[in-house]
């Protein structure tokens, strides 16, 4: 039997428990600064960021009868094919007409458009009826299957190049200091 114990008691015998860790309360301070320095770089990086974007040169913007004029310039290359050319003509004027005079016109159709154009001043008479006439004649080539000659296609062009030379914004005459005293005592 006294084996029967001692077998007993080496079996009960267990290793010693490690350490428990006893928290330090500095931990969560450190963590908190440590979070803090990253959330300050971040802010400091992005303000130089800021910074450095608004010192950067930004290109003027092309005006409005530029661009149309590259627009009806590649149109030209499409002189060939009726439908497409009088598409791409009609959309260089309705966009030129809406970013120069922020007037609505490439959703509208075109009798909405000549509605609502008729009731301002932003075209001469003659520019409304003009405008007006052409944009028929465009309507006529891309949706009543219209087949014109090039000429009449030339005419459309020309048409839209005239509307664009016509309604170019005017610049005002810079005057010298000269001029602006002389102004100034008037």
């Amino acid at each position: 039997m006294i084996t029967n114990s001692a077998a007993s008691v080496a079996t009960d015998i267990r290793d010693i428990k490690p350490p428990v860790e006893i928290p330090n309360g500095w931990e969560w301070v450190s963590a908190t600064l440590a979070t803090l320095a990253v959330i300050a770089l971040v802010f400091l990086v992005w303000r130089w960021w800021q910074k450095r974007r608004s010192l950067m040169p930004v290109a003027p913007p092309v005006p409005a009868h530029v661009r149309a004029r590259q627009k009806l310039a590649e149109a030209l290359a499409l002189i060939g094919q009726p439908k497409p050319f009088a598409i791409a003509v009609s959309d260089a004027a309705r966009t030129y007409l809406e970013e120069r005079f922020t007037f609505r016109a490439p959703e509208r159709t075109t009798e909405e458009f000549l509605r609502e154009l008729s009731g301002t001043d932003l075209l001469l008479p003659e520019q409304k009826d003009s405008l007006g006439n052409f944009l028929a004649s465009c309507d006529l080539v891309k949706f009543a299957k219209y087949e014109p000659r090039e000429s009449e296609l030339r005419g459309l062009h020309s048409s839209a190049v005239r509307l664009v030379d016509e309604t170019i914004p005017q610049m005002e005459p810079v005057m010298n200091k000269e001029e602006q005293i002389v102004n100034r005592k008037s």
